[in-house]
């Protein structure tokens, strides 16, 4: 369950809501107000930052360093609230192009997709017991295939699923959103686990996502061209519906996305520098940060 969640099912009062949001091209990481007030920069000097999680009980930031391509220098790193005491937890060469990433605080795991390694993976929150869980593809070659990329997840821990997104080219409408049980079958690898199910394809460029885990609702951005695309959409995980909702329109290539169940809204970051909020359905949306560098993922939590 990423942290977001977990936090989402405490008490109004449990602590002072805030914003966590990676600028990719400056390398640095901002938390903030949920209307964007009392902004500061915790972290500098990160190698193209991606996604981003919080885990409030430990007093940590965890975040990937997408790195270059193809250089093959992605990483994960850690550090406390406050951007001190940073530490590499997965080091350079042991990932490939980390993109967002989730925390499941009961099992004490990371998990995140790797874009041209083509994997999901996981680890320990100390970086230990690196392991893929699913593989789309390998080597230089098929790594240039973006229908391969895994760029967002999510967890349902309830039935013990994992739900990822594979990007596809630029808005070739060959983005697919999969869901297969979290742990590898038996007898079966990561390249051949015979348990994944499209849950959607044909979508414009799915990236980041997040479940409402009392709604059983799952929430996505999607970049490319509208009317699908530059949205954030939404579908039921136990009634799959035949067409996702689209509850948010015209962004200038959406990228993160965080829910705050209790107060019925979202928090969705674009490529253009912007950060929004929205109710659940859409409505009320508002755009308090614009033009702020290029604006990866971003977390919700209260601390």
């Amino acid at each position: 369950m990423s942290e977001a969640v977990k936090k989402n099912n405490r008490s109004a009062d449990a602590g002072v809501p805030r914003l966590f949001v990676l600028e990719l091209n400056a390398g640095r990481i901002h938390t903030m107000n949920t209307d964007g007030s009392d902004r500061k920069t915790i972290v500098s000097d990160c190698h193209l930052p991606d996604g981003i999680v919080v885990d409030v009980d430990a007093g940590h930031i965890y975040w990937t360093n997408m790195g270059i391509p193809n250089l093959d220098d992605g990483s994960i790193e850690r550090a406390d609230l406050d951007g001190k005491n940073r530490k590499i937890i997965v080091a350079q060469g042991h990932t490939h192009t980390p993109k967002q990433i989730i925390l499941d605080k009961n099992g004490g795991k990371l998990y995140w997709c790797d874009r041209e390694g083509m994997r999901v993976m996981r680890c320990n929150l100390d970086g230990s017991q690196l392991e893929t869980l699913i593989e789309t593809g390998r080597g230089e070659a098929e790594s240039r295939d973006a229908t391969r990329w895994c760029v967002g997840l999510t967890i349902d821990p309830k039935l013990g699923h994992i739900y990822w997104t594979q990007k596809g080219p630029d808005n070739a409408g060959l983005g697919r959103l999969l869901r297969a049980n979290v742990e590898i079958p038996a007898g079966q690898t990561a390249a051949t686990r015979s348990d994944i199910e499209i849950f959607f394809d044909k979508l414009p460029e799915p990236i980041d996502i997040e479940l409402d885990h009392a709604n059983r609702v799952l929430y996505w951005t999607d970049r490319g061209d509208p009317p699908r695309g530059n949205t954030v959409n939404r579908a039921s995980i136990d009634n799959k519906p035949a067409e996702p909702e689209i509850v948010v329109t015209h962004l200038m290539e959406g990228i993160g996305i965080a829910l705050d169940i209790p107060n019925n809204r979202m928090f969705v970051t674009d490529f253009a520098g912007s950060v929004y909020s929205a109710d659940l359905d859409g409505k009320n949306e508002r755009n308090f940060v614009y033009a702020q560098g290029n604006l990866t993922g971003i977390a919700y939590a209260e601390i």
